[in-house]
C-alpha cells in the first residue's frame, strides 16, 4: 500500500548526477546493460583489508538462472538467507522491514523487474543523516561456482534481497564494511527513525506504557533472548521460545481477568511457527475467564501462525532485550494515532576548537557544541515531558578503510540558566548534570529516553576524549512540541569607537617614549612603513618580560596597517599608531590572562572567551576555521598568530559594519569590491 503523505524526494547519489530513471532510459536506448562505475564488479568492492580468498565471478541473475524475478509472491522474511558475511544484524532488520509493507515499498521500490524494462540496473532508498538517498546498482553479483556467496533468497530465482544488500554495501563503501553491527542501525537506515534499547531485567517501571505508546506511534519493535554461547543460537526452550532470535512485537493490551487488570503483549516469531506454550498462549485456559467480546477481539486469528500473547510479567522474565525504532512523521501513514515531534541538528567536533571531550576534561568540555531545549507542554497522561535524545556519529562505516573506526560518544543534559549564549567553563565546574547518556560507547548512535519536568535544558554532545574529530547528528523526539536551538550561533561585534589621542602636552611618559622612538624611525614623512612598524613593535615588546614571543611577522604588521590606516597612505602617522597602542595594551592583557603558564602560547580552545572579551562573538564554524588556521599541533596559538587573528577579525568586522548602513547584518557587493576587501584584510 503506498504512503498516503507524499514522501520526501530522495537525493541522487550517483557521481554523474543522473537518476535511476535517466540511467535506465539511456541503457534501454543504447541496448546495453548498466555497469556501475561507482561500485565496479571488482575485489575492492568486496574487501578493503584483505584479498578475496576464493575466485569470485560477478554474474548477472540471467547468467545464474533461466527465469530470474525481482520478488516472488511478495517480499517476506523467508526471502533472506545469510551468505559468507557477518551481517546477520542487517538480515534481522530486513526481516522486520518486510512486516511493514508501506515502509518496505520506499526502501525497495516495487517498479523493477527482469522483463521488458530490464537494463541491468536497480535502485533502493536508504536514510542517512537526515536525508533519503537513492542508491543505484548494476545486477552483477558475487558468485562462486554459479552460487551467490552473499545474502540470497530461499527461492533460487528471487533477487531483491541480494540486490538490496549490494546497494547497502555500496552506500557504506564495500561488502566488508557491513561486518558487525546492530539491528537498530539498519532499522534506522530503512526508516529514518530513532532507536532505543531496554534490558527487561532492569527496565524502567513504566516499560509497558513506553512500549504501548511506541506502538500507537507506529514504531517498529523487536525483542530477543540473549545467548551465552554460539551453540545456543536459535535453540528452542521448553516454553517454546527461541534463544538468540529476533522477534517482533505486534500488540499491547490490558484486560480484566478475575477482577484484576492484567497487562498482555503480543509477539510474533518471524518463522511463522514455534510459539510460547505458557499462560495466555493460544489455547490456554486464561482466555475463558475474560469477557467474551474481548476474547474474540484479541484472539481473532489465533492459529499456529507464530504469533502469540503473553502476560507482560512473563515476557520480562523470559526475554532480555527490547529494541524500539521510533518513526518520524515522514515515514508514517496518516492513520497513526499520534506522532513524535522531532528537532534535528548537525554539527562537528573539530580538534583545537570544538572537540572538548567529556566532563572529565573540564578545561575543554565547555567548548563542545551546546544546544538548548525548551520543554513546555507535559505528556497527556503525566506532569512531565518525555524526550528521546539520540546522538549519532556520521559516515563511520565508510571511513573504516581509512583506518578510522567508531568514536566513543555520549552526552550530558544540564538545567539551563536564562541567558541565551554559549556557557563557559565555570558553569560546568559548579553545576552537576540533570541527565546523561548511560555510558560513553563506541556505537554509531547513543540514545536515551528521559522524563523531565518542564523547563529549559542544555544538551552537550561529546566524544569521550578531547581532540577526537567526528561529524554528528542530534535528534530530539518529544511527545509534545519542544523548542530547540544551537547555542553560541550569533556572529556580531561590539567595537567601541577609538578614543581621541591626547594632545602632545598631555602625553604620559610612556607616550612620550613611544613618540621619540616613532620619530627616529619615521624620518621626514612623519609616518612609518610596514617594515618600520615591525621594527618598532618588536623593539617595544621585547622589553616587556612577561610576553614571550619570537617577534611579529610582516604579515601581522600589514594587517595592523590595514586596520589603523584611516587615510589610506599605506603608512601609519603617530596619532594612528597611538590609537593602535591603546588597543594593543588591552589585547596583551587578554593574552596574558589566558597564557597562564607564561609559555608565550594560549590554548586554541580559549579563543571563544578571548574574542568575546575583545567584543567579538563567533559561532562554532568560524571558531573551527580559525582554530585550524592558527593553532599548532598541540592546539596552541602563539602571540604573533593571536595578534594577527584579532587584528584581522576587528578589521573585517569594522569594514562590514561600515558597509552595512542599515544595520541589517547583510551587505551587497560586486566582484571588484569583494577582491579589494579580501586583499586588504
Amino acid at each position: 500500500m503506498p504512503l498516503q503523505s507524499s514522501p520526501i524526494q530522495a537525493e541522487i547519489t550517483q557521481s554523474d548526477g543522473k537518476s535511476f530513471e535517466q540511467l535506465r532510459r539511456e541503457c534501454l536506448q543504447k541496448g546495453v546493460l548498466f555497469e556501475d562505475p561507482d561500485f565496479p564488479a571488482k575485489d575492492s568492492s568486496l574487501f578493503f583489508s584483505e584479498s578475496v580468498p576464493v575466485n569470485v565471478e560477478w554474474k548477472r541473475p540471467k547468467e545464474i538462472c533461466s527465469d530470474p524475478k525481482f520478488i516472488v509472491g511478495g517480499a517476506d522474511r523467508t526471502d533472506i538467507c545469510q551468505g559468507q558475511l557477518g551481517d546477520c544484524w542487517l538480515l534481522a532488520a530486513i526481516a522486520s522491514l518486510t512486516l511493514k509493507p508501506e515502509t518496505m515499498a520506499r526502501v525497495v521500490p516495487p517498479d523493477q523487474e527482469f522483463d521488458h524494462r530490464y537494463a541491468g540496473i536497480f535502485h533502493f532508498q536508504f536514510w542517512q543523516h537526515n536525508r533519503w538517498l537513492e542508491v543505484v546498482v548494476d545486477d552483477r553479483l558475487p558468485t562462486v561456482r554459479n552460487k551467490l556467496i552473499m545474502l540470497h533468497s530461499a527461492s533460487y530465482n528471487e533477487f531483491w534481497s541480494a540486490l538490496m544488500e549490494k546497494a547497502y554495501a555500496k552506500l557504506n563503501g564495500s561488502y566488508e564494511a557491513l561486518k558487525g553491527g546492530s539491528t537498530m542501525e539498519a532499522m534506522e537506515d530503512f526508516t529514518g527513525g530513532v532507536g532505543e534499547m531496554y534490558e527487561t531485567k532492569n527496565a524502567p517501571g513504566n516499560l509497558f506504557s513506553i512500549m504501548k505508546k511506541a506502538l500507537d506511534r507506529g514504531s517498529m519493535m523487536g525483542c530477543s533472548i540473549d545467548i551465552t554461547s554460539s551453540a545456543e543460537s536459535e535453540a528452542k526452550t521448553t516454553t517454546g521460545l527461541v534463544k538468540g532470535h529476533a522477534y517482533s512485537i505486534t500488540g499491547m493490551e490490558e484486560v480484566n481477568y478475575r477482577g484484576q487488570t492484567v497487562q498482555l503483549i503480543r509477539i510474533r516469531n518471524p518463522w511463522g511457527q514455534v510459539e510460547w506454550n505458557g499462560p495466555w498462549s493460544d489455547n490456554s485456559r486464561e482466555w475463558n475467564y475474560i469477557d467474551k467480546s474481548e476474547q474474540i477481539r484479541l484472539q481473532q486469528n489465533s492459529t499456529d501462525d507464530g504469533e502469540f500473547w503473553m502476560q507482560f510479567e512473563d515476557f520480562k522474565r523470559n526475554y532480555d532485550k527490547v529494541e524500539i525504532c521510533n518513526m518520524t512523521a515522514d515515514s508514517l501513514t496518516d492513520d497513526v494515532k499520534h506522532q513524535w515531534e522531532v528537532s534535528m541538528f548537525e554539527g562537528n567536533w573539530i580538534r583545537g576548537s570544538t572537540a572538548g571531550g567529556c566532563r572529565n576534561y573540564i578545561d575543554t568540555f565547555w567548548t563542545n557544541p551546546q544546544f538548548k531545549l525548551q520543554l513546555e507542554d507535559t505528556d497527556d497522561d503525566d506532569d512531565v515531558c518525555s524526550v528521546v535524545i539520540a546522538l549519532m556519529q556520521k559516515n563511520r562505516r565508510k571511513l573504516r578503510k581509512e583506518g578510522l573506526d567508531l568514536e566513543t560518544i555520549g552526552f550530558a543534559v544540564y538545567k539551563a540558566p536564562e541567558e541565551e549564549d554559549h556557557l563557559g567553563k565555570d558553569f560546568f565546574r559548579y553545576n552537576p548534570s540533570t541527565a546523561r547518556s548511560k555510558t560513553y560507547i563506541n556505537m554509531r548512535e547513543v540514545s536515551e529516553r528521559f522524563t523531565l519536568p518542564p523547563g529549559k535544558y542544555l544538551l552537550v554532545p561529546t566524544t569521550f576524549q578531547p581532540h577526537h574529530e567526528a561529524d554528528f547528528l542530534i535528534r530530539i523526539f518529544s511527545e509534545k512540541k519542544a523548542g530547540a536551538l544551537e547555542m553560541g550561533s550569533k556572529v556580531d561585534a561590539d567595537l567601541p569607537a577609538p578614543p581621541m589621542p591626547s594632545a602632545p602636552e598631555e602625553e604620559s611618559s610612556e607616550e612620550k617614549g613611544l613618540r621619540r622612538l616613532f620619530d627616529q624611525l619615521a624620518g621626514d614623512d612623519e609616518a612609518i612603513s610596514v617594515n618600520e612598524l615591525q621594527q618598532m613593535l618588536n623593539g617595544v615588546l621585547s622589553r616587556r618580560k612577561e610576553i614571550k614571543f619570537e617577534g611579529l611577522s610582516l604579515s601581522t604588521c600589514h594587517s595592523i596597517i590595514n586596520l589603523m590606516d584611516v587615510d589610506n597612505t599605506g603608512k601609519l602617522e603617530f596619532h594612528e599608531f597611538k590609537v593602535f597602542w591603546e588597543k594593543m595594551k588591552k589585547w596583551i592583557m587578554l593574552f596574558l590572562s589566558f597564557d597562564t603558564d607564561r609559555s608565550g602560547k594560549m590554548s586554541s580552545y580559549e579563543l571563544r572567551s578571548v574574542l568575546s572579551a575583545a567584543g567579538m562573538r563567533l559561532n562554532n564554524q568560524l571558531l573551527q576555521l580559525i582554530g585550524l588556521r592558527f593553532a599548532d599541533e598541540n592546539y596552541e596559538i602563539d602571540f604573533d598568530d593571536y595578534l594577527t587573528c584579532i587584528v584581522r577579525l576587528e578589521n573585517m568586522f569594522r569594514t562590514f559594519q561600515a558597509l552595512d548602513k542599515f544595520k541589517r547584518g547583510r551587505v551587497r557587493m560586486n566582484m571588484m569590491q569583494f577582491l579589494m576587501l579580501s586583499m586588504n584584510v
